[in-house]
Formats: structure tokens, C-alpha cells, sequence
């Protein structure tokens, strides 16, 4: 079970890597690799033409963190699920493209909005982050910030895996 599937039941932990304003899903996930449909394949590309070295570098757990609009461009799902399938456990930005913030939450990868700790946190900073009550604690740094907590409905669909898992188990349920 992956970090961001056992999001209500602990805290998120991992280190921090930074990007800039406008990170488009291009490229989160460049166009030449849409062809991929699971999210491991798509992990081995994941930032590739924005950091090279991501893909190879990210562990299980580790946390982007980027300024405005996380995910603008075209409304691809192959963008959060390429961050899902390198163990990306939640992506904290100033703001989200709209389409992203709905894909993002579909396919179960959280995403808090934060502005004081995106401007607060350096590459490598290893981050704790409590989904529940939206505290980023910086380790590294010892400083606290507070995005807005993700609603207990959105925390079951993203511990679900994303709405279409969440949806099938509500479904068994009854």
C-alpha cells in the first residue's frame, strides 16, 4: 500500500522536490509517451523534460512541490497517474489547474493547496504532511504550514485509489 493509499491512517513523509510556476502536463508527462496505460510505465517518464533525473531519483513517498498552476495544459489523466506511479505521495502547489485538481483527485493522488509552504520549502527538504488536518511539518527546516485539510470524502476516494476503486467498493458495500 502506497503512502498516498494510507493516507488517513498516518502521516505522509517524504522529501521534497521543487518546481517552478506553470508545470504543464507536458511536462509532468511528455505527449510522446501517451501511448503507455499503466502508471508504472509512465513513472519510468514522469518530469523527464523538466528534471531528467526525477524519474530515476524519486522514492516512494517523496513530495513535489511547485509554485502556480500545477498542471495546466491539456486534460490528460496520464499526468497524475505518471506522479502516482513513481510513488509521488502528494503534490502541494500555490494553485492547480483546474482539470489537473479533478484528475489528481479521481485517481487518488492528494494535492493540498499551500502557498506559505511552497515559498518555505527548499529541494530535498524532508516534509511530514497530515493530510486530515492539512499541517506540513519541514523537518529539515523545523517550520510549520498549513494548507487546507482535504474533506473526509475526498481522503476515503484518494485512500480508495481514485473515484472509479472508491466508487466499486461503495458499491460492494451495499
Amino acid at each position: 500500500m502506497t503512502a498516498a493509499q494510507n493516507a488517513t491512517e498516518a502521516l505522509l513523509h517524504g522529501r521534497a522536490w521543487t518546481f517552478g510556476r506553470d508545470v504543464d502536463t507536458d511536462l509532468i508527462i511528455p505527449a510522446r509517451y501517451l501511448n503507455m496505460k499503466t502508471a508504472a510505465e509512465l513513472a519510468q517518464h514522469v518530469m523527464e523534460d523538466a528534471d531528467p533525473t526525477f524519474a530515476g531519483r524519486v522514492k516512494p513517498g517523496d513530495i513535489v512541490v511547485a509554485k502556480e498552476n500545477f498542471g495546466s495544459g491539456s486534460s490528460r489523466e496520464h499526468a497524475p497517474l505518471a506522479l502516482k506511479g513513481a510513488g509521488v505521495s502528494v503534490v502541494i502547489a500555490k494553485s492547480f489547474a483546474r482539470i489537473f485538481y479533478r484528475n489528481a483527485l479521481n485517481t487518488g493522488l492528494p494535492i493540498l493547496v499551500a502557498p506559505e509552504a511552497v515559498d518555505g520549502i527548499s529541494e530535498a527538504d524532508e516534509l511530514t504532511v497530515d493530510l486530515a488536518t492539512g499541517k506540513i511539518e519541514d523537518l529539515t527546516t523545523g517550520k510549520t504550514f498549513q494548507a487546507q485539510p482535504l474533506p473526509a470524502f475526498v481522503r476515503e476516494l484518494v485512500d480508495a485509489g481514485g473515484l472509479l476503486p472508491y466508487l466499486k467498493k461503495r458499491e460492494g458495500a451495499k
